[in-house]
């Protein structure tokens, strides 16, 4: 946590200037890079957000604020991350590949009407469609104690478990910022969350999302309607020939003002501001 510890306090003191782009070098030569100006691309989609970027390889940050990026929400689907990790870890399941049966019944008012996901399917399919009732299954089989194992020992979120049903990541008080997914992502890609190797590797694969012949996403997205707002989310890995990148996006908006393309916005505003750093073509 010393790279964030150090970098709240950094954007505390960037904060009290109204630039628009700012650069930052540490004496280690790494640069934080605010870039204010992306505010466009949530608005024209109607919603908050921010973005934080990590370069890998140059340990180089770029963000679009220095507050929102440190705002705690539910981190919704995107915990389906840490979720598979510890049901790996404690033999919930034996690989990826493990079929859950369809349960036969979905709260609807919860979660909507989503009929294409109530089947059977394997542990990656429900992965990748964000079928939630699998992993909802999972987690009660896992146990409210390996969760908070876990996530402590990972320094993930808030870790704030007063939530009593068992979707705690998508309803309640449990909540991660920006910032901390990008860091929790940066610990699960160089291998040091406490978990063994291959469930690594296994959640990592799953993880991939789009490969073209420049680079590779491995990714989640998220998305709850917890307390009558949007959040919604997009965070995960770039692989690119020259380099490598962390990212989380998030957005937020009044279900008042809610619009059809709040999901879609979700990949939408993460790669146009890519394609502006030119990481992706």
């Amino acid at each position: 946590m010393k790279n964030l510890n150090y970098f709240c306090f950094l954007v505390a003191i960037i904060a009290q200037t109204q630039c628009t782009s700012i650069r930052k070098e540490n004496k280690n030569g790494s640069q934080h890079l605010i870039r204010k100006d992306f505010s466009h691309f949530f608005k024209e989609c109607g919603v908050d957000g921010s973005v934080v970027i990590y370069d890998i390889n140059e340990k180089n940050w770029i963000l679009s604020d220095t507050e929102s990026v440190q705002l705690r929400t539910l981190p919704a689907s995107t915990f389906k991350i840490p979720n598979l990790l510890i049901a790996l870890e404690t033999k919930t399941i034996q690989s990826e590949n493990e079929i859950s049966k369809w349960i036969g019944n979905a709260d609807t008012l919860k979660y909507g009407y989503r009929p294409e996901i109530y089947t059977d399917m394997s542990i990656q399919k429900a992965f990748e469609v964000s079928a939630g009732w699998v992993f909802i299954e999972l987690a009660k089989k896992i146990g409210r104690k390996h969760y908070q194992k876990y996530l402590k020992l990972s320094n993930y979120g808030n870790q704030n478990f007063s939530q009593e049903d068992v979707d705690f990541w998508n309803f309640g008080n449990f909540a991660i910022s920006p910032l901390e997914q990008v860091e929790f992502l940066h610990k699960l890609y160089e291998y040091r969350l406490p978990f063994h190797k291959e469930n690594i590797d296994i959640v990592k694969k799953v993880m991939l999302t789009e490969q073209t012949h420049n680079y590779i996403i491995r990714a989640k997205t998220g998305w709850t309607r917890d307390k009558n707002m949007n959040t919604g989310w997009w965070i995960g890995f770039i692989e690119t020939k020259q380099k490598n990148y962390i990212f989380a996006t998030r957005l937020l908006q009044d279900r008042q003002f809610k619009r059809d393309d709040f999901g879609e916005c979700r990949k939408s505003i993460t790669k146009k501001i890519l394609r502006e750093l030119t990481i992706i073509d």
